[in-house]
């Protein structure tokens, strides 16, 4: 008996198949689009990744200048692309093999300038960053670059964090 009231129900339990291939092909052209930048970002940043991993090394010679009772210190190499870090109490061949030893900026990374509070903006040489073993360091800039495109690494004296800033600034060049 098929009269006005009866529902034909063949067709409505689920979706069809080009409904399905329609949204399965939306997903595919959305993460088609969005998977290089995410990528890209993520895990071919070079400059981010630099500035990573000087954050790191300052965080580790805060605690081993504490934990040890020793000054460490995170000398810049700036013509060489290269960072090393050592103790005031090594002796020189310990610290010669530590520099041989040295970590290299990535790709077209390259330290622009560093600036220590009270001493003139160094763009070339070697540049000794203190952390002292009661907990606090030289307040210190450190600006990268890659191409057209800058960091600041800000290192605070007393709080233990580094303020980061994707662009060049000049921080406490005021007046000294």
């Amino acid at each position: 008996m098929a009269g006005p009231n009866r529902r034909d129900t063949a067709g409505s339990g689920g979706y069809t198949l080009i409904e399905l291939s329609i949204v399965v092909f939306l997903i595919g052209l959305m993460l088609l689009i969005a998977v290089p930048k995410v990528r890209e970002s993520l895990f071919t940043d070079q400059l981010s990744s630099a500035a990573r991993r000087l954050v790191g090394a300052t965080r580790e010679l805060r605690s081993l200048a504490v934990r040890d009772q020793v000054d460490q210190i995170l000398e810049v190499n700036l013509d060489q692309k290269s960072y090393w870090i050592y103790s005031v109490d090594m002796t020189p061949e310990k610290k010669d093999e530590l520099k041989k030893q040295a970590s290299r900026l990535p790709g077209d990374v390259k330290f622009a300038d560093i600036y220590i509070a009270g001493k003139e903006k160094k763009t070339t040489g070697e540049v000794a960053i203190r952390f002292f073993s009661r907990g606090y360091t030289e307040p210190a800039v450190i600006h990268l670059a890659e191409g057209e495109r800058f960091m600041t690494l800000v290192l605070h004296p007393f709080v233990n964090t580094v303020e980061i800033h994707e662009k060049y600034l000049d921080v406490w060049q005021t007046g000294s």
